[in-house]
């Protein structure tokens, strides 16, 4: 079979592997969409995602897609032959060539039973279990393709946003960068019914997509941001985010949060040190880091994101800017990076 694999930093190339064997948790999927994933997949595409032993090369690439199980081992009862699946990944890529990124931007992925693993009580690493697996669930026919793979980032974000950092309905919001993912914060956050939504963005395209998406206010951010922020939140704002993933957003935050309130870290900084002055804030405030999700949140939040998505709440529409097929590996790359983009989607179907 076909994958995509980063064989060395910044460079992509589709390579020949032998196709997966499924276990008898185990479903075959057969890959039809994938997104690339601005953050995570650019650092490991350029070689510096911190830790998880990506730093060693050849990889496989990839880890939001969605496609149709094409085969079942004999002990799952989640999936079924036919049926859609989100974030099937190759964990244990089968040749000893390449070290996994994920791997799921491959022809074909494995996606294991994790409620059937838990109901015959071999849900331990021992029996090849991994907390992954919990996320790899069934997507109704109804949800359209590109809103099935994107639950991949909703999911995630809606999880971190109302679990991990615990947001509030009626408290303010400031969100650096206005990507796909503070671009979600921003739709997740009016859908919660949270009080004025700020984004701080450098491309005015950007600011005007959060405006559209439902932000109150979208702004540069320099120090004409700042002071605006200063004035509509004279105590300090409850929550800031950093969407992108830059020690210097933290430093920027400290000044802007009220006392008890919260910088919210999303976005993955690849420097393993982080420094900040604290003295120019409020005595008491919190830095929470968000480098791994919380499986349990993120796969329970996709009931959530599938009643938004069938009622028009969230549409794929909003976020899908490309789409190229997958043997176009560089129209992909230069799409992804382009500053405009927000999500990139990959077609498998010439794969099929």
């Amino acid at each position: 079979m076909k994958s995509v694999a980063v064989v060395e930093p910044g460079k992509l190339a589709i390579v020949e592997l032998p196709e997966p064997k499924i276990g008898p948790y185990d479903a075959l999927v057969r890959v039809e969409a994938a997104f690339m994933c601005n953050a995570t997949d650019s650092k490991v595409v350029d070689g510096h995602f911190p830790g998880l032993g990506m730093e060693h090369y050849p990889l496989l690439l990839g880890h939001e897609n969605v496609g149709r199980v094409v085969e079942v081992g004999k002990k799952v009862t989640t999936f079924k032959v036919g049926e859609r699946v989100v974030g099937g990944l190759l964990l244990e890529v089968p040749d000893g060539t390449y070290g996994s990124g994920w791997g799921g931007f491959s022809q074909y992925v494995i996606a294991r039973d994790h409620k059937a693993m838990v109901a015959d009580k071999v849900a331990d690493k021992h029996h090849g279990w991994d907390e992954i697996y919990q996320i790899m669930l069934p997507v109704p026919d109804d949800i359209g393709l590109d809103a099935a793979g994107l639950l991949c980032t909703w999911r995630e974000v809606y999880a971190g946003m109302f679990t991990d950092f615990g947001f509030k309905p009626t408290k303010h919001v400031v969100i650096f960068g206005s990507g796909p993912v503070g671009l979600s914060f921003v739709k997740f956050a009016k859908l919660k019914n949270m009080g004025k939504v700020i984004v701080l963005d450098p491309l005015e395209t950007k600011r005007n997509k959060a405006l559209q998406m439902g932000a109150d206010a979208a702004y540069a951010p320099d120090e004409a941001a700042f002071a605006q922020v200063k004035k509509l939140f004279p105590d300090g704002v409850d929550y800031i985010v950093d969407a992108v993933g830059l020690n210097t957003i933290i430093q920027s935050s400290v000044p802007l949060i009220r006392m008890g309130g919260s910088i919210c870290v999303y976005g993955v900084i690849g420097n393993p040190i982080i420094n900040f002055d604290k003295s120019v804030g409020p005595y008491n405030f919190n830095v929470l880091i968000h480098q791994w999700p919380t499986r349990t949140a993120e796969a329970a939040a996709q009931d959530v994101l599938i009643d938004w998505i069938r009622n028009g709440l969230v549409k794929s529409s909003e976020f899908v800017t490309d789409r190229y097929p997958v043997d176009e590996l560089p129209q992909v790359i230069k799409s992804f990076r382009h500053p405009n983009s927000i999500k990139t989607m990959i077609d498998f179907s010439a794969w099929v």
